[in-house]
């Protein structure tokens, strides 16, 4: 889709050439018949040059291509105007190319979902941290099965992890009866003082939907805007807090396994391949079992502590468990490279996810948005 736009705004771009063409006489131009004079030319040539222009800002994602789009739009239909007989269908072209703009435009706002996300990443990265190895010593305290995970992921021997920054590709769904939609996310997870900040790009029928989940300081939001503009949904309260903590905290068992060392992490055993994990961050505790395999691998997750919303207003809790499918290893990390999420309702298990891993670093001090 990124790769059609810019196709669309080049070749809408050199198109506005042949009124320069004209203007000038550099060469026979039968496709427009009105005249053109030469102070028109320049404007035909300047919309070349700013439509291919920002064509280049927006591949290179240079956050402020909607500008020189934006002039461009406006002196391109002023030149059609004027030729209007041989040049009207260029309008379409610039309504097709005048949605994306204002959606540049409102995303380069403060209020923004890119702009907020990048705000408080940063600032969370600004806090100091060690790179301390994670020893044996270190982990003789926890369960034989967490203590057989953290070898088998490579954990034990690298730099314990303060922070984690993720990108994904996936599929995603509201509902079982509805079509799945291509997603891309990206987040990044700190440790220290618990905080997840998760940014979420998806289409449906053609228009643009953006997630912001936000969860800082014990606190969590969810938000989804169309078009960056109308608000779908706005989700906060006492059943978000505690479902974003369930959510950090199956983020540290399958992303980030060397924080499993946490100070507000209780351990119990149920059996040799299952064990339950508590976790408390401010003033919510959440639950939840990890089984394992005989190799030491991480095959799922179960919470009986996190809601399922539709809209933001109404919540219903039933069993959540993220499914693990496959490892891979990045940097001499053994990570999980595709997972799933699962509600279990009463009509029976719902898929509603499905997440591939791009890439994912541990312990960065810069901020990037892809």
């Amino acid at each position: 889709m990124r790769l059609i736009f810019f196709f669309v705004l080049v070749i809408h771009g050199l198109v506005h050439h042949l009124g320069f063409a004209k203007a000038f006489k550099l060469a026979k131009i039968s496709q427009i018949k009105s005249t053109i004079s030469k102070f028109a030319g320049v404007l035909w040539f300047l919309c070349t040059i700013l439509f291919v222009g920002s064509g280049y800002l927006f591949m290179v994602k240079i956050e402020y291509w909607w500008l020189p789009a934006g002039i461009a739009i406006v002196l391109s239909q002023i030149v059609i105007i004027r030729s209007w007989d041989d040049a009207k269908t260029g309008t379409l072209f610039n309504v097709i190319i005048l949605v994306p703009v204002i959606i540049g435009y409102l995303n380069a706002q403060p209020a923004s979902f890119p702009n907020i996300y990048k705000a408080e990443v940063q600032k969370a990265l600004k806090r100091t941290f060690g790179e301390a190895i994670l020893t044996e010593a270190d982990i003789k305290h926890l369960p034989p099965a967490v203590q057989k995970y953290l070898r088998f992921t490579g954990a034990v021997g690298k730099p314990k992890v303060s922070n984690c920054r993720a990108r994904f590709t996936g599929l995603f769904k509201t509902r079982q009866e509805v079509d799945w939609i291509k997603i891309k996310s990206q987040q990044y997870d700190f440790f220290d003082d618990p905080a997840r900040v998760f940014s979420i790009d998806s289409s449906m029928y053609g228009l643009p939907f953006d997630g912001l989940h936000m969860y800082v300081d014990g606190t969590a939001t969810m938000q989804i805007r169309a078009a960056s503009l109308i608000r779908v949904v706005n989700a906060k309260g006492r059943e978000m807090d505690q479902s974003e903590t369930v959510t950090l905290l199956n983020d540290m068992c399958l992303l980030a396994p060397a924080t499993l060392m946490n100070a507000n992490i209780r351990w119990e055993a149920v059996d040799p391949l299952n064990v339950k994990v508590v976790f408390t961050n401010k003033a919510v505790t959440v639950t939840a079992l990890l089984t394992f395999n005989e190799k030491g691998a991480l095959v799922n997750f179960s919470s009986d502590d996190r809601y399922y919303s539709l809209d933001g207003t109404g919540y219903k809790k039933y069993r959540w468990t993220t499914p693990v499918k496959e490892y891979r290893e990045v940097n001499g990390r053994k990570v999980v490279s595709f997972a799933e999420a699962v509600w279990h309702t009463p009509q029976g298990q719902f898929t509603y996810a499905k997440f591939d891993l791009a890439d994912i670093q541990y312990n960065t001090r810069e901020f990037r948005m892809d």
